[in-house]
């Protein structure tokens, strides 16, 4: 931490230490409930509660039964000697792993669904003689603004009347429809520092378009299509409320299976599949910002 300037006034140095320690509470508000999920996961009861047992940090408190239930219900033959036959009944039977097959299979197809489209329109927009960009955008972006119970419904009736509502192209187009602002933005910000003069030098050598995009265009703004894709993957990977609105139950995915869990049937593997996710997403954030760093690094931009 930089010391502050012996010119410092007194009220000055109690707004700098009260500004951090603000900070920091406000940091503790915003953690604190996934603080509290980590831990309770490896409740050995089935309750959504601290034990005495595990307030006393006994070991017989603490156990790995919901991360064991998250393969195991639903399956055929749980207790099963370990063979490739049952790998097979939980891939295929485990309630908890088909919804995050769908998950991973629906996340992935929207994200590079969403990537292509908000890539190209980050593009378009970015260029000076794009007539409207303001309202194109502002229409592009919609999907972050208006509410999302609003979208889904429209949704809803609309691929109802195409035949697309319950059906995997339906929630994978849904879910593309969510997370395409996050590539624009993300692509557009990456955008603003791009030299249009590599351009202009590449067309006066003969490049055509496709060749001047996937030579010089595409190398330098890579991490922010990367930024944005993972950000439309994190969006698709948490939605739930399209789900409700266009899946049925063969779509059903890993927010759709929780919330079905809270509803009808309480259990701890909840949490053990929200650690799971916790640690993705932090997973994913820290691939984020290396991205980040390193595309100010291609754009000359140096951290203070």
């Amino acid at each position: 931490m930089a010391k502050l300037p012996p010119y410092t006034t007194t009220g000055e140095r109690i707004w700098h230490y009260g500004f951090r320690v603000i900070c920091g509470l406000i940091f503790l508000f915003l953690i604190l409930p996934v603080l509290i999920v980590l831990p309770l996961s490896f409740n050995v009861e089935p309750y959504f509660s601290f034990t005495p047992g595990m307030l006393s940090f006994d070991p017989d408190a603490y156990s790995l039964r919901w991360y064991k239930d998250i393969f195991r219900n639903g399956m055929a033959a749980p207790d099963a000697p370990l063979s490739w036959a049952w790998f097979a009944d939980t891939w295929n039977n485990a309630q908890w792993m088909r919804a995050i097959r769908n998950s991973f299979f629906i996340g992935i197809c929207a994200t590079l669904l969403s990537t292509a489209l908000g890539t190209l329109a980050a593009i378009g927009l970015s260029r000076s003689e794009m007539p409207y960009r303001r309202l194109i955008m502002s229409v592009l972006i919609s999907p972050m603004i208006v509410p999302l119970v609003i979208t889904a419904a429209g949704m809803f009736f609309f691929y109802s009347k195409v035949q697309l509502s319950q059906t995997y192209i339906g929630v994978i187009m849904a879910h593309a429809v969510l997370g395409t602002p996050f590539v624009i933005i993300t692509v557009t910000a990456t955008l603003v520092g791009f030299d249009r003069s590599l351009v202009r030098a590449s067309n006066s050598l003969g490049a055509g378009p496709i060749q001047t995009f996937f030579k010089i265009q595409m190398p330098l703004i890579i991490p922010g299509v990367i930024s944005g894709g993972l950000f439309a993957f994190i969006t698709s990977f948490d939605e739930v409320v399209a789900v409700l609105f266009l899946a049925s139950p063969e779509q059903r995915t890993i927010p759709r299976q929780m919330w079905s869990g809270i509803r009808e049937q309480i259990s701890p593997t909840i949490l053990a599949v929200a650690t799971l996710l916790v640690l993705l997403s932090i997973i994913l954030l820290t691939v984020i910002e290396l991205l980040r760093r390193r595309s100010e690094r291609l754009r000359g931009i140096t951290s203070s």
